[in-house]
């Protein structure tokens, strides 16, 4: 064996049986056995703070990147970050549908028979297509009605019949007319009115937006009733009131609502100013002679 390079195992008698021990051969360094690790520092209480860090670390990345991607869809989706749903359309049935939903009848308590069909009209005719109905047409002083009057917070679209002036005034002027007219009623394609209803609200805004305020009202007849063999509801009244410049302090009016079968009820409404008292008649005369197209 070359020198300072090896070991050698040697046998010596030590006061008993045979052994065998490390004899360092000479010019060799001796072998030791590894010095034990010192204990780590981080063990215990230290390496648990540690691991508290590094989880604090990913939790604080994870942080940051889920309000990024907040900030991101919100800067790009107009105001809704979340992408939430179309918001729901706002109320679309027109507003005396909204008021007057169709009544609930069971078949039970319905009619039993269809309702008995009014005679043919005689004479000429005012007809309104689009409310569906006609009446009668009276001579002078009655004029044509030619422009459409929407009129109160209902907007009822009057577009046909009749009238004419019965004084100016500082506001303008003062008319009788014979006017009708088709307003929304119902449901899309239903066809049950809640006639009481309709024809209150109506005849309520008649009052409050047709005439001077403040108004009395004299109620005359206000009922369901039969019009040309349709169903029909009939506020009759004659209001009283002051206008500083109008001559005219009282007028008789009638507002008809008339189920015609269609989502849309016919409107009739016929007003008698008070200086002009002997065209009364025409009201019960022009609501009798009401007949469906």
């Amino acid at each position: 064996m070359s020198e300072g390079t090896q070991t050698s195992t040697a046998w010596s008698r030590q006061g008993g049986p045979w052994a065998s021990g490390m004899v360092i051969v000479p010019g060799t360094a001796p072998l030791l056995p590894p010095p034990e690790e010192p204990p780590r520092k981080d063990d215990g209480p230290q390496r648990h703070k540690r691991q508290m860090m590094v989880f604090a670390g990913i939790a604080g990345a994870i942080l940051a990147i889920g309000l990024t991607v907040i900030l991101v869809v919100g800067l790009t989706s107009e105001g809704d970050p979340f992408g939430s749903k179309a918001a729901a359309p706002s109320e679309v049935r027109p507003p005396l549908a909204q008021m007057c939903p169709a009544p609930t009848v069971p078949p039970s308590q319905g009619p039993t028979a269809p309702p008995a069909q009014a005679p043919p009209p005689t004479g000429e005719r005012t007809t309104d297509s689009e409310a569906g109905i006609s009446y009668r047409r009276y001579g002078a002083p009655w004029q044509p009605w030619n422009t459409t009057w929407r009129a109160g917070t209902l907007q009822v679209p009057y577009k046909v019949g009749q009238h004419f002036i019965t004084e100016q005034y500082s506001l303008g002027t003062y008319h009788a007319s014979i006017l009708s007219a088709a307003v929304p009623a119902a449901d899309n394609d239903a066809v049950t009115l809640n006639l009481e209803c309709v024809g209150r609200q109506v005849a309520a805004d008649v009052r409050a937006e047709y005439y001077p305020q403040p108004n009395r009202l004299e109620q005359l007849r206000d009922e369901m009733t039969t019009l040309g063999g349709r169903p029909a509801w009939l506020s009759e009244f004659r209001l009283h009131f002051q206008q500083p410049g109008l001559t005219v302090t009282n007028e008789r009016s009638a507002v008809a609502i008339i189920d015609v079968g269609k989502p849309t009820a016919a409107v009739l409404y016929v007003s008698i100013p008070g200086t002009h008292q002997q065209f009364d008649y025409v009201i019960d005369d022009v609501l009798k002679s009401v007949r469906p197209l």
